[in-house]
């Protein structure tokens, strides 16, 4: 990586956010924390909707380094938002951990049809709401706490031959709240909920990269079958709430995003062209900057 002196760490936040646009990255450095273990120690306990959720939420991020829940997105009035609430932490040196033996399924063929569907994504959200959790707390290994879909190998496959659209959306603190309930309520009444719904806020730290995703907000992240336009309706609907609240999307996950929501999301687009390479191009880049 070349450049001139006084451009090197610009160049080096666009090169690392740039959505494969500025080169191949050859070098990059990195300061990792140090860990005594892969273990994690390991909250859970299960909320009965939002509200509860951002009260524990409040509460578990002045304590605790890593915070998210599952929510079942199909839930409705009193129950919406009900999930399961993680909180995490490295676990300290012990004696005697315990050991961990990696098992992992796979999903073997591609159905004709998704397998997500209302009825048994019900079904699925309803076992998975009552799982047991651990209030006090229990060691976990660090890939089931970082990577739970990790457990199922071409997991993707189960959305069928139209595969899925991924939808991750991050809304400023001070709309998150009536945001992310307005968001859970359109796909509610949709009835195309999503089988990962994750839910969590990201911390005060302002990132570098000129097309950085994490900001201070909450993001609640999605996967909806592709059921054509309907769904594609119902992410309209969604982008919607988000340009009202003055959220935007997630680039590396997106298939469909709006220009106008990508520009308004990341205002420095214009001035991150001037280090894309000519010999490197996208549809993508195409589409929200055209």
């Amino acid at each position: 990586m070349e450049c001139a002196p006084d451009r090197h760490e610009d160049y080096f936040r666009a090169t690392i956010g740039g959505l494969g646009l500025t080169g191949l990255i050859e070098w990059v450095e990195l300061q990792l924390m140090p860990i005594q273990s892969p273990w994690m120690w390991v909250e859970s306990q299960r909320f009965g909707n939002l509200e509860e959720f951002w009260s524990l939420n409040r509460d578990a991020e002045t304590k605790w380094p890593y915070t998210v829940a599952w929510i079942d997105c199909l839930a409705s009035g009193s129950k919406r938002g009900r999930g399961i609430f993680l909180a995490g932490q490295h676990a300290p040196p012990q004696a005697n951990l315990p050991s961990f033996n990696e098992r992992s399924r796979r999903m073997a063929i591609d159905p004709p049809v998704s397998l997500i569907n209302h009825l048994s994504l019900r079904a699925f959200n309803a076992l998975y709401y009552r799982q047991s959790v651990n209030p006090c707390g229990a060691l976990q290994h660090y890939q089931a706490y970082f990577y739970p879909l990790d457990t199922i190998q071409d997991w993707n496959r189960i959305y069928g031959r139209k595969g899925f659209f991924q939808y991750q959306c991050v809304l400023p603190p001070s709309v998150a709240q009536d945001g992310v309930a307005e968001l859970l309520n359109t796909i509610a009444a949709s009835g195309q909920g999503s089988f990962l719904a994750v839910l969590k806020t990201f911390g005060e730290k302002p990132s570098l990269g000129m097309l950085s995703f994490p900001r201070p907000g909450t993001t609640l992240a999605l996967d909806f079958s592709n059921h054509g336009e309907a769904t594609l309706r119902l992410l309209d609907s969604l982008d919607a709430i988000l340009r009202e609240a003055g959220g935007t999307l997630y680039p590396a996950k997106d298939a469909r995003m709006p220009a106008d929501l990508f520009q308004s999301g990341f205002p420095e687009w214009e001035r991150f062209a001037d280090y894309i390479d000519p010999a490197f191009s996208s549809r993508f880049w195409r589409r929200v900057t055209s």
